[in-house]
């Protein structure tokens, strides 16, 4: 049984990071709404930043195209760090490291995440990033 869910816990992982990499291109390819994809579709989505706190997908949407409205904003994207842990068969929390790579600057932090599976496949349901 222990092999079992060890082979569960590697593909949702790899799932998971499939996700992820996915999201990384979007943004690189200045394709805010694929970038979106990685996100739960629904109100209940939060996103935390700073200190505010934004709910549902389209607010989140809304918030990343004001904020990253060019493409020089955007920058290129990096992913890091990642540690995956599967917390049951459609639940997982990933910790790790994001950097923006820019003309001018080069933001960097840590986030936090909240994934879950849906019949779609895994999904962001909380991200904190700071």
């Amino acid at each position: 049984m222990a092999g079992a869910s060890f082979a569960q816990s590697s593909a949702s992982e790899s799932a998971i990071r499939k996700v992820m990499d996915a999201q990384a291109a979007a943004w690189n390819n200045g394709d805010i709404a694929g970038y979106m994809e990685g996100y739960w579709v629904s109100e209940k989505l939060t996103f935390v930043s700073g200190d505010t706190v934004t709910r549902g997908w389209q607010a989140t949407f809304d918030r990343y195209k004001k904020g990253y409205d060019t493409r020089e904003k955007m920058g290129v994207l990096t992913f890091s760090d990642l540690e995956i842990t599967v917390l049951s068969k459609d639940a997982a929390i990933v910790l790790g490291s994001w950097h923006l790579k820019r003309a001018k600057d080069e933001p960097h932090g840590k986030f936090t995440l909240v994934f879950r599976k849906f019949k779609e496949g895994w999904r962001i349901t909380l991200d904190h990033t700071s």
